[in-house]
């Protein structure tokens, strides 16, 4: 059996378009205001993407950012492995546009579904294919245009969600830096607390489901919510403890940017600093499977990180799925 080779994040980047919409725009179209938001989620606003952009130009701007801090050209990629809940169409997969667009002409191209935990599922699949010297140069990715699947007549959810991208690019390392520990999971029988029912083939997305809101993202929050901290503790100390590392050890734990009073929720039962937690809400929003990278790249720009240091990132989402990696930057 082949010896797994150790794995390094090379360069990240991350995007968000310029537009953006506040909580004080939401207030003008439903029965909401900016301190209630911020009040029960920590975010102030969102980004949202034009009309005519779609998963894989919004991913073009992160993997580009990310090539450049990886010093790695488009042809030398021989993977992709791009996360998302809004792709391009349903077929063919959204990384096969984002390839052409950079001119990856080399590499393999897949994309991953699993909502919010998606790049945590990207990232693992990324890890084993440079782990087993099946890729040289992966590039992994989550973006998300979450805009054109959000109801912004519902107040529940149109002040949750955002538009972004992030991506990585991964090789085998020549250090000390290398990913530890993935581990993925998913409840199926929860599926229905967040969802989008129609737009797939069982429930394809006519003119009267959109005039319905089938087509858009449904949530039962507090559902969720009841589920996701007990869990979001336990997948944290499963992993601390397979990698024998203590929460004193981690320079920094990324969790998916979902819900402020959340992550707060998970922070207090761990006993966990705050300035050990990444917090990158309030300017974004929830933004799927682009929460964790953008978030990544942002910490790595603001100094945050250094070469060596311990990174818990987490997430949990749509299925319901989630995932925790613990790797060494």
């Amino acid at each position: 059996m082949r010896k797994a080779l150790p794995v390094k994040i090379l360069g990240t980047g991350s995007y968000a378009p310029p537009k953006t919409i506040t909580n004080d725009d939401l207030s003008k179209r439903v029965d909401t205001n900016d301190e209630w938001i911020t009040a029960r989620t920590g975010i102030k606003q969102r980004h949202v993407a034009a009309k005519d952009l779609a998963a894989s130009d919004m991913a073009v701007h992160a993997a580009r950012a990310a090539l450049e801090a990886a010093e790695v050209k488009p042809e030398e990629i021989d993977m992709i492995v791009f996360a998302t809940s809004s792709p391009d169409r349903v077929v063919p997969a959204s990384a096969v546009y984002l390839q052409e667009k950079l001119g990856c002409v080399n590499a393999g191209a897949v994309d991953n579904l699993a909502a919010c935990a998606g790049f945590a599922y990207a990232l693992s699949n990324g890890w084993a294919l440079v782990a087993n010297g099946q890729s040289k140069r992966c590039l992994v990715l989550g973006a998300e245009v979450l805009s054109k699947i959000t109801n912004y007549d519902d107040r529940a959810t149109c002040i949750l969600f955002g538009d972004a991208s992030g991506a990585m690019v991964l090789g085998p390392s020549d250090d000390e830096s290398d990913i530890l520990y993935a581990k993925m999971g998913a409840d199926g029988r929860m599926a229905d607390l967040i969802i989008a029912p129609a737009g797939g083939t069982a429930m394809m997305p006519t003119p009267e489901r959109w005039e319905s809101g089938e087509v858009y993202i449904q949530m039962k929050g507090r559902e969720v919510y009841k589920f996701a901290v007990p869990k979001f503790v336990e997948i944290i100390r499963e992993a601390l403890a397979a990698c024998d590392l203590s929460l004193e050890d981690l320079k920094l734990v990324i969790p998916h940017q979902m819900n402020a009073r959340m992550i707060e929720a998970v922070r207090e039962r761990l006993g966990l600093p705050e300035e050990k937690v990444f917090l990158n809400i309030h300017n974004y929003g929830n933004t799927s499977s682009a929460s964790i990278p953008v978030a990544f790249d942002e910490a790595v720009r603001e100094g945050r990180l250094e070469r060596g240091d311990f990174v818990l990132l987490t997430a949990m989402g749509a299925g319901l799925a989630w995932g925790t990696i613990i790797l060494r930057w």
